[in-house]
């Protein structure tokens, strides 16, 4: 799926990689690279070589996206899919710093959430 919605936003998909890690070990990769000091539920880096070929990489805290879930009442598959098309759609070009930009890539989310479901049965 991740694939996916490389193809359906234009954009060549070289590689991406996906870490599952903890509270812990994301707040030290946000304090040590991006300087802020508070917890997320993920970070995404693009260490793309070649201009037009993504290549990313993306962190994710298993124990934020929990959290998430229960406090959203959503399940924890349903928002770990929702951060890995997240951290997807950043390479891809959406931001997240206004509320306009927070609104539209919540939109892809949900719609490549959706497509995923149809596309694999699942729920």
């Amino acid at each position: 799926m991740v694939e996916e919605i490389f193809t359906r936003e234009r954009i060549m998909l070289q590689r991406m990689n996906y870490v599952f890690c903890t509270d812990e070990r994301l707040l030290e990769i946000n304090k040590r690279y991006l300087h802020h000091d508070y917890l997320t539920d993920i970070i995404t880096f693009d260490l793309s070589e070649k201009k037009g070929q993504v290549f990313g990489e993306s962190y994710i805290s298993i124990e934020r996206v929990s959290e998430n879930a229960i406090k959203l009442k959503s399940p924890l598959s349903k928002e770990i899919w929702r951060v890995v098309f997240h951290g997807a759609l950043h390479l891809c070009g959406y931001a997240d710093k206004t509320e306009k930009e927070k609104r539209q890539i919540r939109s892809k989310e949900d719609y490549y959430i959706s497509l995923f479901e149809q596309t694999f049965h699942v729920k």
